[in-house]
């Protein structure tokens, strides 16, 4: 159980933005998977489109007629800590982060009550850290970004692959990510924001660096790398900007398997050199054009918040995430793979983390925390058993 919280409060999980895209496929996996017992319950600030989806839920599972639904507004932080006080653990879909997220995770600090986000905005996790990790490990609250596909597959597939390799050694290892899936206008507008606000993003993160302790005898680094021809993979590298390589950077900073001497990077794996050089110039374009106002409301608009792609694209979708291991003499290949990343496969990732912080028994942790370092080994096995594969593809 929760150690922080116990039985006390009325509901073991909140799934806050729960009518949101991704927020309406965890309740229906939550629905569809929750174990026998477990109190849960639904928020957002629109309570008919809540009981609509209470409806739905019921027609998965016949228990949720009875799930209760909770009014709040992520604008209104009174009724943001009335729902917390309620709750050991609170996953919330609502972004942008940096936006609409800290009155949330605020009052998860104060209360002591888990707080899960999406989080793939470096500037929102650096400022969080900034202002309220030192109040969560004071009431034992976890704080957990990142809970979907930025970043679980890349901090846990990591993290799988240190446990493959010689202890108390250097160690390198690089993921290569490949995918095949569509972005919804949450995902869009996200990432349109996170381009427009480069000089935030720097200044959150020397800030937290001004405020993290410094570690002697160890060293985590996630330099960016540069693009490449992998010939172990017969793909093309290109550097990931994204938070992934910082959430495995900082579970290495603090987790001793990783050795004293660590270093992680990131990349796209692309088949062929033109649609190498036509991501890059994709990617460009888009960093362009999100710094221009008029245009970045213009294509935040083709594709809305809430909208998402069809079951049938969804179904399609699939991800790989291969990892090169290296130290000690020894080099291993591992593997996570599943289906839609976006989508269907965040908000499993997303709910497993949520019954794992409010059910299993996990390492003493607190403050902000990434899923490695918080739940490690058990939200692997609980996501193994959900489908997402982590395997080693050789040794050598």
């Amino acid at each position: 159980m929760n150690r922080q919280n116990g039985t006390r409060r009325a509901y073991d999980i909140v799934l806050f933005g729960a009518t949101g895209f991704v927020g309406t496929l965890t309740a229906e996996y939550l629905a569809a998977h929750a174990p026998q017992g477990l109190r849960w319950a639904i928020a957002a600030r629109d309570t008919a489109k809540l009981a609509r989806l209470r409806d739905r839920l019921a027609a998965i599972d016949p228990a949720c007629k009875e799930l209760p639904v909770l009014r709040a507004d992520a604008t209104d932080p009174a009724s943001l800590r009335e729902l917390v006080e309620h709750a050991r653990v609170v996953a919330t879909t609502v972004g942008p982060y940096v936006e609409y997220g800290e009155d949330l995770l605020a009052a998860c600090a104060d209360a002591g009550t888990d707080y899960l986000d999406l989080c793939g905005e470096p500037e929102f996790v650096d400022l969080m850290y900034v202002r309220h990790d030192a109040r969560a490990r004071e009431t034992g609250a976890r704080l957990v970004h990142a809970a979907g596909f930025d970043s679980v597959p890349h901090d846990l597939g990591a993290y799988f692959t240190v446990r493959q390799l010689p202890e108390g050694v250097p160690l390198t290892v690089d993921g290569f990510v490949r995918a095949e899936a569509t972005i919804s206008g949450g995902t869009l507008a996200s990432a349109l924001s996170q381009f427009a606000r480069g000089r935030h993003i720097i200044a959150a993160a020397r800030d937290r660096e001004r405020h993290e302790p410094r570690r002697v005898g160890r060293r985590a680094y996630a330099p960016p790398g540069v693009p490449h021809y992998a010939g172990e993979l017969g793909a093309w590298a290109l550097p990931l900007p994204t938070i992934d390589a910082q959430i495995v950077q900082r579970s290495a900073r603090v987790l001793e398997r990783y050795g004293p001497h660590f270093r992680y990077r990131h990349y796209a794996a692309v088949e062929t050199l033109p649609s190498a050089v036509g991501g890059v110039a994709g990617a460009g374009a888009l960093f362009a054009a999100a710094q221009v106002p008029p245009v970045r409301r213009w294509l935040s608009n083709r594709l809305k918040p809430g909208d998402g792609p069809s079951e049938e694209k969804r179904a399609k979708s699939w991800f790989s995430v291969r990892f090169v291991g290296e130290g000690g003499g020894k080099r291993v290949f591992t593997e996570v793979t599943g289906g839609d990343p976006g989508y269907g496969e965040t908000a499993k990732m997303l709910a497993e983390s949520a019954l794992c912080l409010a059910f299993d028994e996990l390492p003493p942790t607190s403050g902000q925390v990434t899923t490695a370092v918080a739940m490690g080994d058990s939200l692997i096995e609980r996501l193994r058993e959900a489908g997402i594969s982590f395997r080693v593809a050789a040794v050598r």
